[in-house]
């Protein structure tokens, strides 16, 4: 019953965090997400860019380079998909190989964090948010294969899962609780496109606004950006009113 609405969601997510004006909400998203303070670089092209609400699959992909090394795949999922575990590899190893230039050494490949919001009930468990990495663990004394100090600084990395790809699950229709976190938070607004005024989550507050306006009628938008554009003229004429009586000595 809830899936025109989240059709309807995923195409604003997808709106609304491909924004290039914009980055602070994505960058706010993936802040609460990851745990680390991320800068968008640049949106960069991925396997669907369709702008039609009720495209084929209705699946928002969203493809980012985040600090300027990083490749973050975000993608929103609303139909049962049984091989989606696969499907989430593949999109990875795709990137992997993508963005592996002929001739560069093996340590130029890039880290991917795969998102995927998903509003099915992929696998069982009770969280609402996973997260997946690679280990080698030992077959005999079960101690985790670590990095010499040597590779340590000459990636940049402290842990061997941090040259892989990590995964990220996000089961928007598990979350029924109180959004205690800025996770909590986003979590939520995946889940019901709702934003208490007192969410506190980076980026909520940049997307509050940009719904709103998204979801003015066309006129009210025609209008909204023409009084948009009448106060910057007005700003502008103040400016040089200002500049022009300085020089004036006024």
């Amino acid at each position: 019953m809830n899936q025109p609405r989240h059709i309807r969601l995923d195409w604003a997510m997808k709106r609304l965090l491909r924004d290039k004006a914009n980055y602070v909400v994505l960058e706010g998203f993936l802040t609460s997400l990851l745990g680390r303070d991320i800068r968008i670089e640049n949106i960069l092209e991925s396997e669907s860019n369709r702008e039609e609400p009720d495209g084929k699959y209705n699946r928002a992909d969203l493809l980012a380079l985040a600090d300027g090394k990083d490749l973050v795949l975000i993608e929103v999922q609303n139909y049962n998909e049984t091989a989606y575990f696969q499907r989430m590899l593949f999109g990875a190893s795709r990137l992997v190989c993508d963005y592996a230039r002929q001739g560069e050494g093996y340590d130029k490949v890039k880290k991917i964090y795969s998102v995927n919001i998903v509003y099915f009930p992929l696998g069982e468990g009770t969280d609402y948010v996973y997260h997946g990495t690679t280990e080698f663990r030992g077959l005999h004394h079960g101690d985790t294969l670590q990095l010499t100090r040597f590779q340590r600084n000459k990636f940049g990395a402290d842990a061997v899962y941090k040259l892989y790809p990590e995964y990220y699950v996000l089961r928007v229709n598990e979350f029924d609780q109180h959004a205690a976190t800025p996770l909590d938070e986003w979590i939520r607004f995946l889940k019901t496109s709702d934003i208490p005024d007192n969410a506190a989550a980076p980026g909520l507050a940049e997307a509050r606004q940009t719904l709103a306006i998204a979801n003015l009628s066309r006129e009210e938008r025609r209008s909204y950006y023409a009084h948009l554009s009448d106060m910057q003229s007005i700003a502008d004429n103040k400016d040089t009113d200002r500049e022009e009586g300085r020089l004036l000595g006024l």
